[in-house]
């Protein structure tokens, strides 16, 4: 395996972890549809530290637009109703025992068009990131050429495959944008 293409697969890997994390901040979004990710970044206090919500409770969605939280020790579940409520996600749980409900609001035509910019938003930089390590990728390669440690004619052929490979998570973060964009709009 030469160098350039050790590069490349790297290249590859870079862009995908950029796609991965516009993956998680579209997850998060929340479309007026319950998903069990809106409650990702709750910070649970327990046993004296901060815990991510599923490793003290189950998470599940019984409707379309409820959220069912099952807290496994019964001392924590004042914890749990808190730190839903101080994470800032305007939702707000019911308890019934050491179950938590939460009804997921239907969102106005002015929340979905924010909601939509969010999303282009977080699309963008995922693209301007991608943009990057494309750009590290050619530089890598004239480097390599001015060393001649690959030719001209290797150095074309490696560039175009790191623009392939840039073209292909473009199209992936566009898709992904679509589809989030249709699901905030048609919920």
């Amino acid at each position: 395996m030469t160098a350039a293409t050790h590069n490349l697969d790297d290249l590859k890997r870079r862009m995908q972890a950029a796609i991965h994390v516009l993956q998680k901040e579209l997850g998060g979004l929340r479309t007026g549809r319950a998903s069990p990710n809106l409650l990702e970044p709750v910070q649970v206090d327990a046993y004296g530290t901060h815990m991510p919500l599923n490793q003290v409770a189950t998470v599940s969605v019984p409707e379309p637009r409820m959220i069912s939280v099952q807290v496994w020790d019964k001392s924590l579940v004042h914890a749990v109703e808190k730190a839903i409520v101080n994470a800032n996600l305007g939702l707000t749980p019911a308890t019934e025992g050491q179950v938590l409900r939460i009804r997921i609001p239907e969102l106005n035509e002015e929340r979905r068009k924010e909601l939509v910019k969010v999303a282009h938003k977080y699309s963008e930089a995922a693209r301007v990131a991608v943009r990057h390590v494309r750009r590290d990728g050619l530089d890598v390669l004239k480097k390599l050429e001015k060393d001649h440690k690959i030719s001209e004619d290797e150095h074309s052929r490696q560039s175009e495959l790191v623009q392939k490979a840039t073209d292909q998570a473009i199209a992936d973060i566009d898709k992904m944008l679509a589809t989030k964009e249709k699901e905030i709009l048609t919920v």
